[in-house]
């Protein structure tokens, strides 16, 4: 199996691994909301529309019109990484190991940084709606839930697509009350899904890879306890790209080669539809 062979068979598998591992590949834009564009540029699909009018029975209809355009926007961030597999080590097979780096790669690296890095973004667009508060028992996160389907419900936020990230210590909060008021809250929403404290931060920091690698929690930045997406209201997108050499094309040493790289859209709400996001997070310690 040659290198091209092995990136062509391989790339679908990390988009695979991605799309069921990572917690906020659910508001993914496809086909009809997103557009690959040119020069670090992505075009999202925006919908406006005027409301209703008089009709007159002399002149008709009144004159509105509905704005469907191309919205252009840069993407945020262009990540990326060399990993390799030294030759006697991988002898045997080389399908088994590539296989396994490339996916355990993505898995443990790639999906939660690009997770923070999302939902760090989505969180801290201005307009939206957002509270500070300390939730230290199921009772008040059942409160601050309440209080985020309110608000939305009171915006005319649609309720078909109402995505809950949250974290699992405070849904494990709500989980051990065991009542009719608890499990009320979280049919308000249509998707629940647990992410890690680890990943919910309202702001993160990109680290180089020069010195350090990865991501972390930026300074100053507070712990989200949830945070609420109406699908329509946002919308990420990442590219994945991957090359693989031989030992015997490696010029500085004697390895299989994995070079991966991303292209992300780490999050666009779109200013007429900022109710369709509330954040919840925890006071600075």
């Amino acid at each position: 199996m040659n290198n091209i062979e092995i990136s062509t068979i391989y790339l679908p598998k990390l988009d695979q691994v991605y799309k069921n591992e990572a917690k906020t590949s659910i508001l993914d834009g496809d086909e009809t909301t997103v557009q690959k564009g040119l020069n670090g540029e992505i075009k999202v699909a925006k919908l406006d529309m005027d409301g209703l009018g008089d009709f007159d029975r002399s002149s008709g209809y009144t004159k509105g019109s509905t704005k469907f355009v191309w919205e252009t926007v840069k993407y945020d961030k262009e990540r990326s990484q060399d990993l390799r597999i030294d030759r006697l080590d991988n002898q045997e097979a080389l399908g088994l190991p590539f296989a396994k780096l490339s996916s355990e790669f993505v898995r443990t690296k790639v999906i939660p940084e690009t997770d923070a890095a999302r939902i760090a973004k989505i969180a801290s667009v201005e307009g939206i709606s957002e509270k500070e508060e300390a939730l230290n028992d199921g009772a008040s996160v059942v409160t601050a839930l309440r209080a985020c389907t309110n608000k939305m419900d009171e915006d005319e936020v649609s309720t078909e697509n109402r995505i809950l990230f949250i974290t699992p210590t405070l849904k494990g909060m709500i989980d051990d009350l065991d009542t009719n008021k608890s499990k009320k809250v979280l049919e308000r929403f249509s998707t629940v899904i647990e992410v890690p404290q680890t990943r919910m931060y309202t702001a993160v920091t990109l680290n180089d890879g020069k010195e350090n690698y990865g991501y972390k929690k930026a300074e100053g930045a507070n712990d989200i306890n949830f945070l609420c997406v109406e699908k329509s209201a946002a919308v990420t997108a990442m590219d994945q790209f991957i090359k693989y050499f031989t030992p015997d094309e490696d010029q500085i040493a004697d390895d299989n080669v994995f070079k991966y790289r991303n292209n992300n859209l780490y999050g666009h709400v779109y200013e007429n539809k900022l109710a369709g996001v509330y954040c919840s997070y925890a006071p600075a310690e």
